[in-house]
């Protein structure tokens, strides 16, 4: 079994914000924006969870600007689905069914304080990985028609050479309260940095000392601690 983590969702470097996190322990999922413009849901037409347009989590300044931009929404949690046609995701095609991708992404308390940290936000129990020129036409349609990458044929022509895409069985989530997984380090310059907390290093390993998490490339659990992780990331809800 093996246990990849990856950072999805909005930030300060692909859309300008955090995803907010509210007092109960739950949180918004805002995907980063579809720089393209290919999507029909934009940040003004879409209703998170806690029943807001994700356009009310900006600030009132960027609001104008950003209202009518096109998401991307990738990963999506509603037939689980995740693709990315570029080289440092490759990796995900090696997924098999049993194994599981963690989604983790950076939050800040929106109606309490709660300084920026970095937050587990849901996994997919992987059914099936691969590239996409691996799929027949049929399994792209039954399995992926909800991804990003697949929906738009103009997105799919580009890049089905190098796409990959992952599909989550029934048994993935998006959790409804958020984990975090963070503290604050520093880097080489002495600036403030978010790395593995010492409570998560237990449970998922130090990834061999690369315990840097803010700006991260996929990251695989050491084989070691993946039973231990496994069973803390289906614990949560």
């Amino acid at each position: 079994m093996k246990i990849a983590m990856l950072r999805v969702g909005i930030d300060m470097g692909a859309g300008g914000i955090l995803g907010p996190l509210f007092k109960d322990g739950t949180f918004e999922y805002i995907p980063i924006p579809d720089e393209i413009g290919r999507d029909e849901r934009t940040y003004g037409n879409t209703t998170g969870r806690h029943g807001l347009k994700l356009i009310d989590f900006f600030p009132t300044a960027q609001k104008g600007r950003v209202s009518k931009q096109s998401i991307h929404f990738d990963p999506e949690f509603s037939t689980f689905t995740y693709g990315d046609p570029t080289s440092p995701k490759a990796g995900l095609r090696h997924l098999e069914k049993g194994d599981l991708l963690v989604f983790y992404c950076g939050l800040e308390g929106w109606d309490f304080k709660s300084p920026p940290s970095l937050y587990l936000m849901g996994y997919f129990e992987i059914l099936v990985a691969g590239r996409a020129i691996e799929f027949s036409s049929a399994d792209l349609q039954s399995l992926f028609s909800e991804n990003y990458h697949v929906r738009h044929r103009d997105a799919y022509k580009q890049q089905k050479e190098y796409l990959v895409l992952v599909k989550g069985t029934s048994k993935s989530r998006l959790f409804k309260k958020a984990t975090c997984i963070s503290s604050t380090g520093q880097d080489r310059s002495g600036r403030p940095l978010k790395v593995l907390s010492s409570t998560m290093q237990s449970i998922f390993g130090n990834f061999n000392g690369k315990i840097s998490f803010q700006r991260s490339p996929t990251r695989w659990v050491e084989p070691a601690y993946v039973p231990r992780a496994a069973e803390f990331i289906r614990s949560l809800k």
